[in-house]
């Protein structure tokens, strides 16, 4: 005698699909990470990382884009190699670019937050050009605001110092990269419809 049962829909079809480019949006962190050169003096190297950050806010939004971070900071902690030069491990995290690390996470929250003004993504062409950077912009203060006092308490220096060598040199990179993200997302590169 056979039964019959009826199917449940234990996930929702939408929420499959946003977790699955959150999962993509975590490896393209990681894989942006392995695209960095250390620098002489520096206590973090120049990475392509934030654009993969800037990507998870833009394309996700807030809540997706703070997945997608979460599990990369999760693998990475697990002791994957997904973090800068194959890096991994808590101790990575919790040294003195961990605070960047972490800013990373509130920065794909914030830019989700600031271009699409809800949980659930809205397509950007829907958001103006100059919101999608101001949002960027935005995204990059807090990853400088987590990670500078992080890496002056971490290895003793003072937030000049830590200033100095964990921002300044790296904002006109970090402002060129914001220019590319916002080409790619004008030209219609990084449409998810």
């Amino acid at each position: 005698m056979s039964q019959e049962y009826d199917s449940v829909e234990l996930v929702g079809d939408s929420t499959v699909s946003q977790f699955a480019r959150a999962v993509v949006v975590a490896a393209l962190t990681a894989a942006f990470a392995q695209v960095s050169i250390p620098l002489p003096g520096l206590p973090a190297p120049v990475s392509f990382q934030v654009f993969a950050v800037y990507f998870a806010g833009l394309l996700l939004g807030p809540l997706w884009g703070g997945v997608a971070l979460t599990l990369y900071l999760l693998v990475g902690v697990a002791g994957a190699p997904v973090f800068s030069n194959g890096a991994a491990g808590l101790g990575y995290a919790l040294g003195p670019t961990g605070g960047y690390l972490l800013g990373f996470l509130v920065a794909a929250v914030l830019i989700g937050a600031i271009v699409h003004r809800r949980i659930e993504p809205r397509s950007l062409a829907d958001v103006s050009l100059v919101v999608q950077a101001g949002a960027l912009v935005a995204g990059l203060v807090a990853i400088y605001a987590l990670g500078v006092p992080w890496l002056a308490l971490s290895t003793g220096m003072g937030m000049t110092k830590a200033a100095s060598v964990g921002m300044v040199v790296f904002v006109p990179g970090d402002l060129i990269k914001i220019i590319a993200t916002l080409a790619l997302v004008k030209g219609g590169h990084l449409a998810l419809e």
